[in-house]
């Protein structure tokens, strides 16, 4: 068997040891099912339907209704067996160890056809001491690992006698029932934006571990590690002493014993020059069980400061841990990347001195970087495919390129997905993105019985120490809208039944989760749900430190971070019906992808808006159960889609039924887009009214696969318009306009996220769609302007009633010019945005034809688009298929004889080039013509 071996060479005192780290990934396997007559070659890590379908058991999971079709794999059991593994010491003295970072999910295994050990939890990291069974061992050394069906299992697990049970419509269920039994990705069983398929497979590394011991010393393997840089003196969710010392804890889990006497030293360097900045020993030497740590004061001041991006530089260092033997022989060793912050989520009551500035009484609830509070900018990072062995770091690197390009600093990863791989993280690292964390529950209460507490924890555990050491992560949650959904339903079915259900929700969210995260980290805040109003008291002298203030709220204080949904798309734009809180996690609204990506995965036959196949790879709203004809909930979604876009623009009715539907698709983005800016804009302006609002992440980054979904990134990584626009209204200084259409009045605000005052220039132009200005308005032509750090400032302000002139042939042009400094730097530079302002939908306003051309200059690797005739709204540059890219900018407004020059990143192209000359140029306008 060709399996690749680390062979780790350790000199001792008068001996040699050898360590051997057998890596079983690779093709040295075989799946099999012999109940179906199926044995083809299996990989690792990899994933049942992975396998069969690059064997050609199957077709491509993603095309057509084949999440439907495929059901027969996730109901019956598969097995994972390996090739004869060579290379393997049979001597008395080795220690043998199987590891596996993740096993999906219900596994039974074998060694030397023995039986080792069932698993139970795709999350958790499993090791077995297989030592006796390899050195008995006649046969040949396999592996052989059986995966049960997991929907089989949960229905069984749930049918036990004496379960768990929840009030009605608590326990939202999607496709496959009985999730919350399991510890398995919760959305392998099906969301209103993904498919169902509940993979099985050895979806993580796997390894065989020898150790060889002698009489004078001990052979170790670190496992798993955790690094937490602090403040000294910080305590979790509390923020720390800015000028205090750093405080490394560092704590290493090992495979064999530590001998009596080890110590632990450390050196940190530069990451970038690999130059050591800083060497010595670790003190306070404990250890528990098979874990040995050890704690050391840092000089603050030879360590760069890790910001997000936007916020100042990413500095990061290589700090090595090495346990040392009582002959100062070095036993084994980790390196991992890290940076220098602190990352906090304030929720502490609001102060007297900020009630003196005019914020409203309550609590914060914004998070603050290096003591700095800040606006963060961004959205929700779901699982990028459905099979996660087949996210590739180049896949995640572009995706973070994307994220940065449209100005985001933070990423929500949702909760009910999988433990996001280091290598994700370190991409965020380096990019600077901060990544709110969730462990993996979500839209679900759970079972609260001892088997299933203690399953968690030991998941909980493996998974925070993995990643402590990481800058971008910037904070635990304990799962996806258990207090503003979860215990909200069962107040409202329920209500008797409240109490006992609150008080099992706390014993996982802060009698199990909260201490795993507290004890193993002193630089990341925990908050038992995503969406909360946060704590009433934080007393570590308390047994359980956070006392949740859920509804226990005082009239006319803010309290908590928001979630907002609203389908009825008259609603949308009606500022006053968004949430008032200090923080917004999720908001969103479902669009149609481009018709790029649907020929990527449906038939040319069903390329169009309702044809069965969209309709039922549309999963919003669910079945709820394994229906596999959910016409009655899925027309509700297309439904949705179709009156929003009719509602407020002009909607195709093409002759060439393929461009009809591309437009329909378009379309459907616009109003996603324009929605969502809506919303951001209003969440952005709050950072300066009483709520003093810090945040906005919008529901959601990217596409699990190519269906009607709430993202920004379809799921090649095709800007969608949400994600041109969103990049655009989270520059640092803004002109929004707000609009009450029942009293006509409208104003103009400018906000700003910068962390020192602003200065600039207002100008505002009305004009006719066809590109005629609008004279004698009483709209001044410009106002002067001094907008304060994380602060906004009315610039304009007037009533559409009070004018004389056609409101459906009237659009008002915004455009600022501003002076500041980013945060961390010392130059004054120049900041400009336009927007614009329409007082009646753009499914009544009097568009004009604008005339739009486009040109490409091979000397500038630019397009140049004009408006020649009127206003073009929404102007679209499209890309066609073959190549990934992002233009400069996109979705814009077009003012005629005002070219705008538009350049592009490229990402990759099968086209050689010839995409330049397929790249097309569209506005609203085209909408209302019938090619």
């Amino acid at each position: 068997m060709t399996i690749r071996e680390v062979l780790f060479i350790l000199l001792t005192a008068g001996c040699v040891l050898a360590r051997k780290v057998l890596d079983l990934s690779g093709n040295d396997w075989t799946l099999q099912n012999l109940p179906l007559n199926i044995s083809v070659p299996g990989s690792v890590p990899s994933q049942a339907h992975l396998d069969l379908y690059a064997a050609q058991v199957i077709g491509d999971p993603y095309y057509g209704l084949n999440d439907f079709s495929l059901r027969w794999i996730v109901d019956t059991n598969w097995t994972y067996v390996s090739a004869p593994i060579s290379g393997l010491d049979t001597a008395s003295s080795a220690q043998t160890w199987l590891l596996f970072n993740g096993l999906d999910t219900f596994t039974s295994i074998e060694f030397c056809g023995k039986h080792v050990a069932a698993t139970n939890n795709q999350f958790r990291q499993y090791y077995f001491d297989v030592s006796k069974i390899l050195r008995e061992c006649t046969a040949e050394h396999t592996l052989s690992i059986n995966f049960g069906s997991s929907t089989g299992v949960a229905d069984q697990i749930a049918a036990e006698p004496g379960q768990e049970t929840w009030p009605f419509s608590v326990e939202i269920n999607y496709e496959f029932l009985n999730r919350q039994f399991i510890r398995k990705e919760q959305s392998d069983f099906g969301w209103d934006w993904g498919p169902a398929f509940a993979p099985a497979g050895i979806w993580q590394p796997a390894y065989i571990i020898q150790l060889f011991s002698s009489s004078n010393t001990s052979d170790v393997h670190i496992r798993n590690s955790d690094f937490d840089i602090s403040r000294t003196g910080q305590l979790n969710n509390l923020p720390p002493d800015q000028n205090a010392p750093w405080l490394l804890n560092a704590s290493l889990d090992l495979l064999g014993v530590a001998p009596k006497g080890a110590s632990l030293q450390y050196v940190i360097a530069e990451s970038a020059s690999n130059q050591t900045i800083s060497t010595g020993s670790l003190t306070n030497i404990t250890r528990t069980g098979d874990s040995i740590t050890g704690a050391t004061f840092l000089d603050p001041s030879i360590y760069d400061l890790w910001w997000p991006r936007g916020l100042g530089a990413q500095p990061l260092y290589n700090v090595t841990i090495s346990l040392v033997g009582s002959n100062n022989e070095i036993l084994a060793s980790v390196n991992k990347r890290t940076g220098f912050r602190t990352i906090v989520l304030n929720m502490e009551v609001i102060s007297d001195e900020q009630i003196a500035q005019g914020i409203a009484p309550g609590n914060n609830w914004h998070f603050e970087i290096n003591g700095h509070e800040f606006y963060a900018k961004g959205s929700n990072f779901i699982p990028p495919d459905a099979f996660w062995p087949r996210v590739t770091e180049n896949k995640m690197r572009q995706l973070f390129d994307s994220v940065t390009a449209g100005n985001q600093n933070m990423l929500r990863v949702w909760a009910s997905g999988a433990y996001t791989p280091d290598f994700i993280y370190d991409i965020a690292d380096k990019e600077g993105v901060l990544m709110w964390s969730e462990f993996e529950f979500g839209d679900a209460l759970y079972p609260i019985n001892q088997e299933f507490i203690d399953n968690v924890r030991e998941e909980a555990i493996y998974n925070v120490r993995r990643v402590n050491h990481h800058p971008s992560l910037a904070l635990w949650a304990g799962g996806n809208e258990l207090e503003s959904l979860e215990l909200s339903l069962v107040n409202r079915s329920a209500p008797n039944e409240y109490e006992r259900y609150k008080s099992e929700y706390e014993q996982l969210f802060l009698d199990t989760l909260l201490p795993v995260v507290y004890a193993n980290s002193r630089s990341i805040s925990y908050i038992p749900s995503s969406t909360t109003n946060g704590y009433i008291e934080l007393d570590f002298s308390l047994p359980v430190p956070m006392v949740q203030r859920y509804e226990n709220k005082a009239e006319g204080s803010v309290y908590g971070d928001t979630d907002y949904y609203n389908y009825d798309s008259a609603q949308a734009f009606n500022f006053s019906s968004y949430p008032v809180g200090r923080f917004a996690n999720e908001f969103g609204y479902h669009s149609m992808p481009s018709l790029q990506s649907w020929r990527q995965a449906v038939a040319p036959s069903d390329l169009y808006f309702n044809s069965t196949t969209i309709q039922l790879r549309n999963h919003h709203y669910p079945p709820g159960d394994r229906n596999i004809s959910n016409f009655v909930n899925t027309t509700k979604g297309m439904g949705e889609m179709t009156i929003a876009a009719q509602r407020w623009y002009p909607v195709p009715d093409k002759t060439d039924s393929i461009a009809n539907f591309s437009a329909w698709c378009h379309v459907t983005q616009i109003f996603q887009a324009d929605f969502y800016k809506s919303e951001i804009q209003f969440y952005r302006r709050g950072s300066g009214f009483r709520n003093r609002q810090l945040g906005s992440l919008y529901w959601q980054l990217e596409d699990i696969w190519q269906a009607p979904t709430w993202a920004g990134i379809e799921y090649d990584g095709r800007w969608k318009v949400l994600h041109y626009v969103a990049k655009d209204i989270y520059q640092p200084i803004i002109i929004s306009p707000f609009y009450d259409s029942a009293t006509g009045v409208y104003e103009i605000y400018v906000t700003s996220d910068l962390w020192s005052s602003a200065s600039g220039i207002a100008s505002f132009q009305w004009y006719q769609w066809d590109g005629t200005p609008i004279a004698n308005t009483s709209t001044p032509s410009r106002a002067d302007f001094k907008v304060g750090a994380l602060n906004t400032t009315r610039v304009l302000a007037g009533n559409t009633r009070d004018f004389d002139f056609d409101l459906h042939n009237a659009v008002l042009y915004l455009n600022i010019s501003a002076r500041g400094q980013l945060p961390n730097t010392n130059e004054t530079r120049t900041f400009s945005h336009e927007n614009f302002f329409h007082p009646v939908p753009l499914s009544t306003a009097k568009l004009a034809d604008p005339g739009i051309t486009l040109a490409y200059s091979n000397a500038t690797k630019a397009f140049t688009v004009e408006a020649t005739a009127g206003v073009a709204v929404w102007t679209w540059l499209d890309n066609p298929a073959g190549t990934l890219l992002n233009f400069d900018a996109n979705a814009f407004i077009l003012l005629p004889g005002q070219p705008r020059q538009v350049g592009y990143t490229l990402k990759s192209d099968s086209t050689g080039g010839e995409w330049v000359d397929e790249v097309t140029v569209q506005s609203l306008w085209n909408n209302t013509l019938a090619y």
